[in-house]
């Protein structure tokens, strides 16, 4: 068994050299530590399930419990930005990649990232109709308001009026990246699917403290 895991121990480093020269924002230590946690969160039979990843119901969680999110519709989107090679697995790889723009992306790499997230039928742009479900999905409705719809159609029409910057009635990234530029909270206009600082700080500390050694 210690033949085996330090067998282990030597594959992880080697996967968290490699990684931590192919993605920005995590020194090789910090990637070894996010293969362990992510071994851990694939469970026991790692070995035979290596080859896929965290699944969509997996990886929920983790954006459930850790990072606080409750839109099932974000949560959908943000597992898509993060399964790159749409395989319906997070792989450990796309875990880090993932994982350095969420939690440590600079606004240009967060711009990117939100705007894949928000389109949501990947044809390059935020229609009014992709507004208006994520804008209906997020918001509260109020029981005493007769059409909540309404207000969500004005709503889309102020966000346009705000970033549509060349008036075709629909986001481009170039429309939505200027917008961001102008006025930051913009960043994530149509739903949360960054996690706040109190939850990357916790994340962090709880990913990046000394490994025992298993």
């Amino acid at each position: 068994m210690s033949e085996m895991s330090a067998m282990n121990r030597k594959l992880i480093q080697k996967l968290a050299d490699t990684l931590s020269k192919q993605v920005k924002h995590f020194n090789k230590t910090e990637a070894e530590c996010l293969i362990r946690l992510f071994n851990g969160l694939l469970g026991d039979n790692t070995e035979r399930r290596v080859g896929n990843g965290l699944d969509r119901g997996k990886f929920r969680n983790i954006l459930h419990k850790t990072f606080g999110m409750t839109d099932d519709m974000i949560m959908d989107r943000v597992f898509r930005a993060f399964d790159k090679d749409n395989d319906s697995y997070v792989s450990v790889k796309e875990w880090i990649e993932g994982l350095s723009v969420f939690l440590r992306g600079t606004l240009d790499e967060k711009i990117k990232y939100c705007f894949d997230v928000y389109d949501l039928n990947g044809d390059g742009y935020i229609s009014r109709e992709e507004m208006f479900h994520m804008l209906k999905n997020s918001l509260i409705r109020q029981p005493t308001e007769e059409d909540p719809d309404e207000g969500i159609k004005d709503l889309v029409e102020i966000t346009l009026k705000k970033m549509d910057h060349d008036h075709d009635g629909r986001l481009s990234y170039a429309d939505f990246e200027k917008a961001v530029r102008e006025e930051n909270l913009l960043l994530e206009a149509f739903g949360t699917c960054l996690p706040d600082a109190k939850s990357i700080l916790a994340f962090e500390q709880h990913a990046f403290q000394e490994p025992l050694d298993r």
